[in-house]
């Protein structure tokens, strides 16, 4: 395997590390942010209720996304396994011709 299959799938892991996780993220933020926005116009500074909403919606969320993180987990690990395989067989065959 040489240095740029190796930087290719390392720049798929991290771009799938960034597709998988920003669902996530952005219900985090968007929450985030109106809670900030209700806190600021009510003056109320209450720690916990930035955090509980949070907690719930991020949990809730992940309900829905799982299955599409699980997918694409699966989809990457499949192409990484047709590419070992794929190396091992072309090893073999250089083996044999040699």
């Amino acid at each position: 395997m040489d240095d740029t299959a190796v930087l290719d799938i390392s720049r798929e892991a991290i771009f799938l590390l960034i597709k998988t996780s920003a669902p996530l993220l952005l219900v985090a933020l968007v929450v985030g942010l109106a809670i900030s926005l209700v806190q600021a116009l009510t003056q109320i500074q209450e720690m916990t209720l930035s955090f509980v909403p949070k907690i719930v919606s991020i949990f809730l969320a992940s309900l829905v996304v799982v299955p599409f993180i699980f997918h694409e987990l699966e989809l990457f690990t499949n192409h990484i396994s047709d590419i070992i395989i794929g190396q091992a067989n072309s090893d073999q065959n250089d083996d044999v011709n040699e």
